[in-house]
């Protein structure tokens, strides 16, 4: 006989009750479940697609970034794909090995590194960014103009609003507080 087992196994019993009424939620309608299965069904048809390319995702990633802000600090570009800088460090010696990118000391810097695209890259990164936009036609086929321009300035505001919001903030003691409400 376990010591206070009558009481454990009421607050099991009292938790198990309590804990799926306030997690009761439609996650299918709980957008940022919605963001990351979009986002996530995206990445895997666009892998498909660039694959007769001979791009892996890893490299489609880098490349794309580099389209949308080249010239970008192997650091910043680590920061912003979410990888470590080794990690990086190595798919770039791949990219550079192809023609397809450079690196070059920065000019204020010589400890940094920038990442600039090269004019070998550019058939390859064409041909992405027309598979880039068929694929966004096929997800976005049957939404009227309209909803399509409000649904990416919704996008645009979530973006800006989660830009605003500090590293350190209240929000964070925020959190501390609900979870440990949630705790007792």
């Amino acid at each position: 006989m376990i010591p206070g087992g009558d009481s454990l196994a009421l607050l099991i019993v009292s938790q198990a009750t309590i804990i799926p009424s306030m997690l009761r939620e439609d996650l299918s309608r709980n957008f940022g479940f919605l963001l990351n299965d979009v986002a996530r069904l995206m990445r895997t048809a666009y892998d498909r697609r660039v694959r007769k390319l001979g791009l892996t995702r890893a490299q489609w990633w880098v490349l794309t970034h580099l389209f949308r802000g080249d010239g970008v600090s192997q650091t910043e570009l680590a920061e912003t794909l979410e990888i470590e800088k080794p990690t990086l460090g190595r798919l770039l010696d791949r990219l550079e090995a192809k023609g397809w990118i450079r690196r070059a000391h920065d000019a204020r810097d010589r400890r940094v590194w920038r990442v600039h695209l090269t004019d070998e890259v550019e058939p390859a990164l064409r041909s992405m960014r027309a598979l880039a936009a068929e694929l966004r036609r096929d997800a976005l086929a049957g939404i009227h103009a309209a909803e399509r321009e409000r649904f990416v300035d919704t996008l645009l505001a979530i973006k800006s609003n989660l830009l605003k919001i500090p590293a350190d903030t209240q929000a964070d003691t925020q959190t501390r507080v609900v979870m440990r409400r949630h705790a007792r």
